[in-house]
């Protein structure tokens, strides 16, 4: 009897567990329905994400700056300033996720461009979350692994960013574990 209770507890623990891992998960991610990206280029400073182990190094002035390339690509220079004080930066490419879809899913490699055949090379940048003036956007994954909030300055209303991390957080994201960027004066 003493098993078998045990056994149950560890049971309903580990649905409960689960269950909660998924809320939210069950639906598909809600993206914007346009993005012109000719507006969408330029730089942005990273004021939130969730960690993630390609930023692992980073400890802030988080930028990433697009630039529309002549063959429908998309250039892109992310750079952060790592603990020594020295900036770091990775170029890759991003393209739409699908050439009929929608601006909003987009696909990005960092990886050399001899691997771009390769598709697991090539992650979702998916945008959720767009301010109508451009001056906020919100990037995300349909797994909800990834999460950025960007800025077209290095600062944000809390009020707003608090809106943001509620919206993204009935999207399905673990909002608790979000970490802020620091941005040093400019």
């Amino acid at each position: 009897m003493k098993f078998s209770l045990t056994y149950l507890f560890g049971i309903s623990m580990l649905t409960l567990v689960l269950g909660s891992v998924v809320i939210g998960q069950d639906k598909p991610l809600q993206v914007v329905d346009e993005v012109d990206l000719e507006r969408y280029a330029g730089t942005w400073y990273e004021i939130a994400r969730l960690p993630n182990r390609f930023q692992a190094r980073c400890t802030g002035d988080v930028t990433a700056t697009y630039t529309l390339l002549d063959n429908g690509q998309i250039k892109v220079v992310n750079r952060c300033r790592i603990e020594e004080g020295e900036f770091i930066e990775a170029e890759g490419r991003a393209r739409l996720a699908d050439k009929d879809g929608p601006a909003s899913k987009l696909k990005v490699r960092f990886a050399p461009r001899f691997l771009s055949w390769i598709p697991f090379v090539w992650g979702d940048y998916w945008i959720i979350e767009l301010d109508p003036g451009y001056r906020y956007a919100v990037v995300g994954d349909p797994a909800r692994k990834y999460l950025w909030i960007l800025a077209r300055e290095p600062e944000m209303d809390d009020q707003i960013l608090e809106e943001i991390l509620k919206s993204t957080g009935e999207q399905g994201y673990d909002v608790s574990n979000v970490i802020r960027t620091k941005h040093l004066p400019r």
